[in-house]
């Protein structure tokens, strides 16, 4: 069997880019790709992005190993949006997935395009076995099953949280699988995803092909229910913490634990040194149950920094410098094309993201002024199930928090927290920028996100 690399160019179309291969180079092997991605973890939750109440030792070191980045953005400030997204390379809204995914009709609020290619199915197409383990959140229909959106291996939860972390139910329902297959495991939901990724890594080790393995945490994730040992010592150490702050810093540091037994798993395997690792989370967390978002205003579902801003690191050893950092403006999308082109996998429609594999490297890399855009549907009563958004296009955001509220303008550059709102006296700047969103409501409309009935 041989394997490639491939060299990518990006060709600029409306509405995105589509990456093609432009060369390729024998290579021995492409890479193992492990990406991690954590449920409500806000920027200010991780000792290595400034929390001092909280210790995430096995994170900071992953992400000290390779490249932290200051600027990256989740695509929306819920879940299923962001993984959508993640999954595609596309603006969630045009794969059908505006807002959350739920098990009642009625609140559901986005269905994945049939017409959506998926990255394992791109990685799957290049030799790689695919993995899915812990939350999928992104369909309950037998057509959105993850072992019909590319993945070979399903291991994890259907739906889209867990109302008790060791019950595995929600509103009564036991959607833990094993492929299509009901399953009901014992043990804390953190540990056993732990588990089962270090099973799968222990499985395909030594392989002749490489692996790409998502392990989808639904940590921190309310319920906050981190194991009675693990709040006892963080009570231990920090006896004037609340207990609400207590409870979710222990179910980070749980999480964090995991983390570092897989890592451990990488290093006596050997597949350590050929795996790129990502982390990041799914949005900002949620400041109603202890959340931090660092300096930013707002926390998960606000279109404020502080909802769509998150932590993220990569590693990826010979590949990636140790102790870099990156400022460049990134969002979840763009994981595709760039772990497509690191793996030498041809994506060969329209995305959206564009891949940041030269900046990874070292290199330097222009980085295009691009009109960004998040958006999210909800229902209840703050939302009736109605979009809101927001945009950013250099320094400048537009802010639309609430359907029902005013458009927000701030400049980032001298607002980072955006306290001053400067849509009635940059005009240019709010016409050009409502403009694009409108164009882009346009666009996204055409895409169904309701289910077939």
């Amino acid at each position: 069997m041989r394997f490639f690399k491939c060299t990518f160019v990006v060709i600029l179309a409306v509405g995105g880019s589509e990456v093609r291969p432009a060369s390729c180079a024998q290579t021995a092997r492409r890479p193992n790709i492990l990406l991690i991605m954590a449920d409500d973890l806000g920027v200010g939750d991780l000792s290595s992005f400034g929390a001092v109440d909280l210790k995430s030792p096995n994170v900071d070191k992953l992400i000290q190993g390779g490249m932290r980045f200051t600027n990256f953005y989740a695509n929306c400030p819920v879940c299923s949006p962001t993984r959508a997204s993640t999954l595609t390379g596309r603006y969630p809204d045009l794969v059908g997935v505006p807002g959350v995914i739920r098990t009642m009709a009625r609140e559901n609020w986005g269905y994945l395009s049939p017409q959506a290619i998926t990255l394992p199915q791109l990685l799957r197409g290049a030799g790689y076995q695919t993995t899915l383990i812990g939350k999928w959140h992104l369909g309950l229909r037998p057509e959105n099953h993850p072992c019909n959106r590319g993945f070979d291996f399903f291991h994890g939860f259907l739906g889209d949280m867990m109302d008790d972390y060791y019950r595995h139910r929600r509103h009564g329902i036991n959607y833990m699988r094993r492929n299509f297959d009901e399953i009901s495991p014992a043990g804390h939901a953190t540990d056993l995803f732990t588990d089962w990724t270090i099973e799968t890594i222990k499985t395909r080790s030594g392989s002749r092909a490489p692996w790409f393995v998502f392990l989808s945490y639904n940590a921190p994730h309310t319920p906050i229910q981190p194991p009675d040992d693990w709040l006892k010592k963080v009570k231990a150490r920090r006896p004037e913490m609340d207990d609400r702050r207590a409870r979710l810093v222990a179910l980070i540091e749980h999480m964090d634990a995991g983390i570092g037994r897989i890592m451990q798993t990488l290093d006596a395997t050997g597949e350590a040194k050929r795996t790129l690792i990502v982390f990041v989370s799914d949005n900002g967390g949620q400041l109603a149950v202890g959340g931090r978002c660092g300096p930013y205003r707002g926390g998960k579902q606000d279109m404020y920094e502080g909802g769509i801003r998150i932590p993220a690191g990569m590693r990826w050893p010979g590949r990636i410098e140790p102790g870099t950092e990156s400022e460049r403006i990134t969002l979840t999308m763009d994981l595709l094309p760039t772990l497509c082109e690191a793996a030498g996998a041809d994506v060969h429609r329209q995305i959206d993201g564009i891949s940041f594999l030269p900046t990874l490297e070292g290199a330097l890399q222009e980085e295009p002024l691009r009109t960004l855009f998040f958006v999210r549907r909800e229902g209840n009563s703050r939302y009736q199930g109605q979009d809101y958004y927001a945009v950013r296009q250099g320094d400048w955001k537009l802010v639309h928090n609430n359907p029902h509220a005013p458009l927000e303008l701030y400049n980032l550059k001298s607002d980072p927290k955006e306290t001053l709102d400067l849509a009635d006296k940059e005009v240019a700047v709010f016409k050009r920028l409502t403009s694009a969103l409108r164009v882009q409501i346009q666009r996204a409309g055409a895409v169904p996100w309701q289910s077939p009935q």
